[in-house]
């Protein structure tokens, strides 16, 4: 085997060898020492990877080294006796310098995601690292894939530990006391001690324990009780509903016992409380020991119910829930407004949103979430209208010093110098000719006016307004006439005109051989051909899509690179169970409704972040954008189709390159959107950031990025890809993107505006342009078409009044003139 010199490290929190071996070998107490059963590597089954023995130190026959490309693996079959936890402990070898992490998957279901297998120093140096898993009856596949693209280390053998999963101690003098004290006067106490709580209600100890995996544990405490009367505690784990602990009298000091309670607990660190109940104190602490008692808990709660609001104020709203249900319990809940996470509580029914904007209408909803990590679906939803503001009389000052800073045929670029306000500048007014024509938001200070005519002299004036409508006087005027400029081909948006109006949340577009389109509407579940002289017909509905009272329902389009002989549509849609990616024929302007066909399942819906955009690369393979259902630990969980970028075949099939074995192409999006492919292949994506920042990624295989620990660059960011693009949410909330002549455009809802960017040599987005701000209200959808001009899909509230929506063209015109064929995305053949 070539030594590996080029590492990529991932964002894990790397175990030193010698930590590695000492978690597979330390003897722990109460733990049966039965001999787990070994599995030689060289006897397992191998994808991408090969069997051999130039490295010394090994057992069996040899050893496995796996390809350098991330997805290469080695799975045993491993069998149990019984349903229950194991130990699995892995020898391996790893003398590059670096980490090289791997997934751990039982039964397809990943338990360990980017496990650090740290450098051991040599190829000849072996050594042990061990994780739990829940196992089931009889055969269970175990898999090691390489997280990293240098694939993952040199695997000798797994030894499966069936017996029971060891338990874990912590001495109560090493927790956090609150009424107590460290005493070491009565004798048998293990450690250096024990705590003696004081003899009141509330006095208590806080033990932080590790989880290796969420789930039930069996919380087992040790202690002596020498008085003649029980000194129950009221036991909880990070905040949730306490269960009170009987701790009998023992008969002495001296006389050391346990008691045990089974609660969840979180993967990771959990706080695990125990707190006196009589004014006779607590017990002897000595320790407390967790053992994981499985089973894994996969069931999501049922959400809360009677969702309210208690109060209000020009800044707040309070709200108040009743209590979800859940199958081992409820832990927490969080709170979102209109598909953003607000705050997050522990396990009580109630929170209150600050940092509101006054006299505005906000969409509420809550979710229960459990110890395991599951999140219910959404409640139902409760509008809430911020008071007003304080009465506000005072104008902002005038914007100073307005300037043209460039202009192109059909647009003019334009600067000004920044309002003041004693509230605050919420936008300005820029009016073209004496007309308004567009606005930017208080914390702009320049714009692009488009659609003008070369030749042709404009004036422009800008004045700025608060929050309460004031507005200020206007600064000076400037007057500019467009002409032809800028690099060759660049695509500059032109005159704009309505091909559509009265259509319901137009989401989809794409487009036919013919030139015309086809477009999707979300809340109606219906797909119309549009012709570009505006002629609007019926194509068919999809009737197994449903809604969700949100984002959810008949979502993106794409139709076949072959669509000329195959007549293949694409549909991404909301269904019973979840969401779906199907095909449907598309022929005599109508959809087959007998040629449905199921493509991808599995995908998780919920009230918002569903995803849902298509497109078809220049591999052939089917890209899908999926959101994370508003569950945020899907987007870093391999085996999870949501908060992600998938791709699949055409016929649905899972392409064999693929690099986690299934579906899944990228990883760590919280709400993904648009997608298109530039002129050298590279795929390129929008997404919806949470609170903080909107982003566009390049997307390649295998690639983090990095939600929910990092949203936009902010965050813990270390060890993912970084965004070549970020906004503030409340300019932009990216949907659609497309791609013409390596520029990119991005339309965006809550910014109601288009940004253009330029790729260059670098893969950079540079030279950023917004057009068409707070002129055509939430841009959703934005596709160029075969002429090179662009369409835009656009509503005028954040869910769609129905028919009150529009489907637009935007002449697009090239500097140096149109070309004959602008570089756009692979069309199909005609």
């Amino acid at each position: 085997m070539v030594p590996r010199t080029s590492r990529r490290l991932r964002a894990v929190g790397a175990l030193t060898a010698a930590v590695a071996t000492a978690l597979a070998t330390a003897s722990l107490p109460g733990v049966a020492s039965a001999a787990p059963t070994r599995y030689e590597a060289e006897n397992a089954a191998l994808s991408q990877g090969v069997v051999e023995s130039n490295h010394a130190g090994f057992s069996g026959s040899g050893f496995v080294n796996v390809d350098n490309v991330v997805g290469s693996s080695v799975e045993f079959t491993a069998t149990a006796a019984q349903a229950g936890p194991a130990t699995l402990t892995v020898r391996y070898a790893n003398g590059g310098a670096e980490n090289r992490p791997a997934d751990i998957s039982v039964n397809g279901v990943v338990v360990q995601d980017d496990l650090a297998f740290p450098s051991t120093g040599a190829w000849t140096t072996w050594t042990s690292l061990a994780t739990t898993a829940q196992l089931a009856p009889g055969a269970n596949k175990i898999r090691i894939t390489s997280a990293g693209a240098t694939g993952a280390a040199n695997v000798d053998y797994l030894d499966v530990d069936a017996a029971g999963v060891p338990a874990s101690d912590y001495e109560s003098e090493s927790a956090t006391i609150a009424q107590g004290v460290v005493e070491s006067n009565w004798a048998g106490f293990s450690g250096t001690g024990f705590v003696n709580y004081d003899n009141v209600v509330g006095s208590s100890v806080e033990y932080t324990v590790t989880a290796a995996q969420a789930g039930a544990h069996v919380l087992t405490f040790r202690f002596a009780n020498g008085t003649t009367v029980s000194r129950p505690l009221a036991v909880n784990a990070n905040g949730g509903a306490a269960t009170t602990v009987a701790f009998p009298p023992t008969g002495a000091w001296t006389t050391w016992q346990t008691a045990a309670v089974t609660l969840p607990l979180v993967a990771g660190a959990n706080k695990v409380r125990a707190v006196s109940t009589t004014a006779e104190g607590g017990p002897n602490a000595d320790k407390l020991s967790i053992a994981f008692s499985g089973p894994a808990d996969t069931e999501r709660p049922q959400p809360p119910t009677g969702l309210r609001s208690t109060g209000k104020t020009s800044t707040t709203v309070s709200l108040a829930w009743n209590a979800g249900s859940d199958n081992v319990g409820v832990t927490g809940y969080d709170v979102y407004q209109h598909g953003q996470l607000v705050t997050s509580v522990g396990n009580v029914l109630q929170a209150t949103a600050t940092g509101l904007v006054p006299d505005t209408e906000y969409d509420w909803t809550v979710f229960s979430k459990d110890a395991a990590g599951n999140v219910s679906a959404a409640s139902s939803n409760v509008l809430v209208r911020t008071d007003p503001a304080p009465a506000d009389t005072v104008p902002p000052t005038t914007p100073g010093t307005l300037r043209s800073t460039g202009k192109t045929a059909t647009s003019v670029d334009l600067a000004w110098t920044a309002s003041t306000d004693n509230v605050g500048v919420t936008g300005y007014d820029v009016f073209r000719d004496g007309v308004q024509s567009g606005t930017a938001d208080g914390n702009a200070t320049s714009t692009t006016s488009a659609g003008l005519t070369a030749g042709t002299e404009y004036t422009f004036k800008v004045r700025a307004r608060d929050a309460k409508g004031n507005v200020s006087g206007f600064g000076n005027e400037v007057k500019v006439t467009p002409s032809a400029g800028g690099p060759s081909g660049t695509p500059d948006p032109g005159a704009v005109s309505t091909l559509a109006s009265g259509v319901d949340v137009a989401w989809g577009v794409v487009f036919l051989p013919d030139g015309s389109a086809l477009f999707s509407e979300r809340e109606t579940f219906s797909v119309y051909r549009l012709t570009k002289s505006g002629q609007k017909t019926l194509a068919g509905k999809i009737s197994q899509a449903v809604g969700t009272d949100g984002e959810g329902g008949l979502l993106g389009l794409e139709v076949s690179p072959t669509f000329a002989t195959d007549h293949w549509l694409y549909v991404y849609h909301t269904a019973s169970e979840g969401n779906r990616v199907v095909r449907i024929k598309y022929e005599n302007g109508a959809l087959v409704q007998n040629t449905y066909q199921i493509l991808l399942q599995g995908l998780a819906k919920n009230r918002y972040h569903n995803g849902g955009r298509l497109r078809f690369g220049p591999d052939g393979k089917l890209y899908i954008s999926s959101g994370d259902a508003q569950n945020s630990a899907n987007a870093q969980n391999n085996s999870s189709l949501n908060g992600k970028v998938l791709r699949i075949n055409a016929d649905g099939s899972i392409p064999s390159d693929n690099p986690f074995g299934n579906a899944v192409w990228s990883k760590g999006h919280r709400n993904p959107q648009g997608l298109d492919f530039d002129s050298q292949g590279r795929l390129w994506e929008a997404e919806f950031g949470n609170t903080s920042q909107d982003e566009v990624n390049l997307i390649t295989k295998g690639g983090n990025y990095g939600w929910p620990n990092c949203e936009g660059t902010g965050g813990s960011c270390a060890g993912f890809i970084a965004p070549k693009k970020v906004w503030a949410t409340n300019v932009a909330s990216p949907s659609g993107l497309t791609i013409i002549n390596d520029h990119v455009f991005v339309a965006t809802t809550v910014g109601q505006r288009v940004y253009r960017m330029t790729i260059d040599g670098g893969g950079n987005l540079v030279d950023q342009k917004i057009y068409f701000q707070g002129t055509y209200n939430r841009l959703r959808t934005v596709e160029v078409d075969r002429d090179g001009d662009i369409w835009l899909t656009t509503t005028t509230d954040k869910d769609g009044t129905p028919n009150n929506d529009r489907v637009l063209l935007v002449d697009v015109v090239y500097a140096g003139g149109r070309t004959s064929s602008p570089v756009l995305r692979g069309f199909p053949a005609a």
